[in-house]
């Protein structure tokens, strides 16, 4: 496979996440010797996201993010990031174009050489607003968020059904990706007949600073580093759009609490085929050593959030805090880097469809 060319378009988690930091910051350390990925351009939604993103991560080369591990090379080195006089930005010695158009189909990704574009505003979710970037000379989209049309893809659950005619697709949400890997180990091998999911998530940038006005509803306008707060998501609902067989049968809840990263999911669920609570670790157990490697992780140690940052998994689970009322009624706990470990997937997903779109290429996943 040649090299694959990438965009970033937003403000939201990928190009914002201690400003583009987690993104570029998995591409330039770990992932781009194993996934010939290149970052030609990146593009802020808003001129001003532009000038912010560039000044923060200009501050990042003295004072690395607290929240990724501190042997990370990349992040502690002097070299991490720069901006040059002309306005790019220069991550590791490679020079990224930066662009501020509020229209996607506005950026000029064909004049960058970005074939594939990740769509993190949140704004373009659809597959109608998200095919701007198409206009600008993107091949590909892959959507940072849930869609409501677009295909949604979740690493090491469904990659087998996509479908290389689609131009625009999402890769769900990062409590999707928690989520849908251990719930397709545990429904494969002893059947869900229904569940209810809960996420403790870590606060993000839709939250409010102090008390406010919130578009979503009333709690959510509620101070973010002073409340636990109960919230919607439709993470557990959307599992079923990429394991059909499990849809109708979940659903589930979010409580945004003050932390900045690393949030956990609960899924109690009730199962076809009896199990003991050890069957069902030693199930999730090989799954995370054979197909889901490096998707599914497995821990017993006696672990609390801060452990997890910097995991690249999409979940972990923590065999300790599980319970299980008998063998047919079950809680089991999985933890996720929310930043991190969704950026690892997006990437992923993106060198996936760049196999598949390939003649002839080959999938790792």
């Amino acid at each position: 496979m040649s090299q694959v060319n990438i965009g970033i378009n937003g403000n939201r988690s990928l190009s914002r996440s201690w400003p583009l930091s987690i993104f570029l910051a998995a591409m330039f350390t770990w992932l781009l010797p194993s996934r010939q990925v290149a970052l030609p351009s990146v593009c802020g939604r808003y001129p001003s996201v532009v000038s912010d993103v560039s000044s923060s991560v200009t501050r990042s080369s003295t004072t690395p993010p607290t929240s990724l591990p501190s042997t990370t090379p990349s992040l502690t080195s002097s070299t991490w990031s720069t901006c040059s006089s002309d306005g790019k930005l220069i991550v590791n010695g490679k020079t990224i174009a930066v662009y501020a158009e509020k229209d996607p189909s506005n950026i000029p990704w064909g004049q960058a050489g970005a074939h594939y574009v990740v769509e993190s505003t949140g704004v373009f979710t659809t597959i109608d607003k998200a095919s701007a970037h198409i206009k600008g000379g993107a091949k590909k989209v892959v959507i940072s968020a849930p869609s409501a049309d677009a295909p949604m893809y979740v690493c090491g659950v469904n990659l087998d059904s996509y479908d290389p005619k689609a131009q625009i697709v999402s890769n769900a949400s990062c409590t999707t990706n928690c989520l849908a890997p251990l719930a397709k180990v545990i429904h494969d091998k002893f059947g869900i007949v229904e569940g209810l999911m809960t996420t403790v998530h870590a606060t993000t940038a839709t939250q409010k600073t102090v008390d406010g006005p919130s578009a979503k509803d009333w709690r959510g306008g509620r101070a973010a580093a002073a409340n636990i707060i109960p919230s919607s998501t439709g993470a557990a609902k959307a599992v079923g759009k990429v394991i059909p067989s499990l849809n109708g049968k979940l659903t589930g809840m979010a409580f945004r609490v003050p932390t900045t990263n690393v949030s956990v999911v609960d899924l109690t669920a009730r199962l076809e085929k009896g199990a003991s609570y050890d069957e069902i670790k030693a199930e999730v157990k090989r799954a995370s050593e054979n197909e889901l490697k490096g998707i599914l992780g497995y821990t017993e140690d006696a672990v609390v959030s801060q452990d997890f940052i910097g995991n690249s998994h999409s979940s972990i689970f923590d065999a300790a805090a599980g319970i299980s009322l008998n063998n047919n009624f079950v809680k089991l706990v999985s933890w996720y880097d929310n930043e991190w470990g969704y950026s690892n997937r997006c990437l992923d997903l993106l060198v996936f469809m760049a196999q598949k779109d390939s003649a002839g290429g080959a999938s790792r996943l």
